[in-house]
């Protein structure tokens, strides 16, 4: 996990100095944190407004403007986004791969926050993510490979939903072996579903091919494996 301490002087502005380099009209990261000073304006792009103040905890959704109000410095400890805000200082060396990996995980890491997932491990250019929702999963898996094709990679994901306990920061359960078995049957940039997960997604406007039954290793019976339409 990581955690940033973000810092705005009088005058910041989200449209006016990051807007530039972001290249979109709004913020499209999801924060959620604390405020230990200071005073940040926000307006999401329907209008909706409202000013962070000292002590508040606060979750601002993709789409909005932010802005330090007064003339004195906003101070605040990001969690959500903290990968994009707080990069750490350590060397990860210099190596071609490493750079293109370490680009690959932080835009993987913006969708996941962008669809309010939780990230729970990471090796090498795998991720374990949980979502609140099988739509916001599958919405967040169709985004993946287009985040970093243009790193010349592609994105194989597999979604499953089911209990799962997480305990010492660590994932749990059947559900889990589900996702990483319909995860290694997908080819790259495809988005495979179990029949589960199709089931709850029924509505979201999202299609699906079927791929047909598969036994899965370590999991008893067949099971419909789905192909997400992107």
């Amino acid at each position: 996990t990581s955690v940033a301490h973000f810092v705005a002087h009088p005058g910041w502005r989200w449209s006016k100095d990051v807007a530039p380099i972001a290249g979109t009209s709004s913020c499209q990261y999801r924060h959620v944190g604390y405020v230990v000073s200071g005073k940040l304006a926000i307006r999401m792009d329907d209008g909706t407004e409202m000013t962070l103040a000292p002590g508040k905890v606060y979750e601002i959704p993709p789409g909005h403007d932010a802005w330090v109000v007064g003339d004195e410095s906003y101070e605040g400890i990001e969690f959500a986004s903290a990968h994009d805000y707080g990069r750490s200082a350590e060397a990860l060396g210099d190596g071609a791969w490493v750079k293109v990996l370490r680009e690959h995980n932080e835009r993987i890491r913006r969708v996941i926050d962008r669809h309010r997932g939780r990230e729970i491990a990471t090796l090498g250019d795998g991720f374990l993510a949980l979502f609140d929702g099988a739509t916001r999963a599958a919405r967040a898996a169709a985004q993946m490979d287009s985040a970093v094709n243009d790193l010349g990679l592609r994105v194989r994901v597999g979604l499953h939903t089911g209990e799962v306990e997480v305990a010492g920061g660590q994932a749990r359960g059947v559900a889990v072996h589900a996702a990483a078995r319909i995860a290694a049957l997908a080819g790259p940039g495809e988005v495979l579903v179990s029949g589960t997960t199709r089931d709850l997604l029924e509505g979201s406007g999202l299609d699906f091919d079927s791929r047909g039954e598969y036994e899965l290793k370590g999991l008893s019976g067949s099971r419909p494996i789905f192909a997400l339409k992107t």
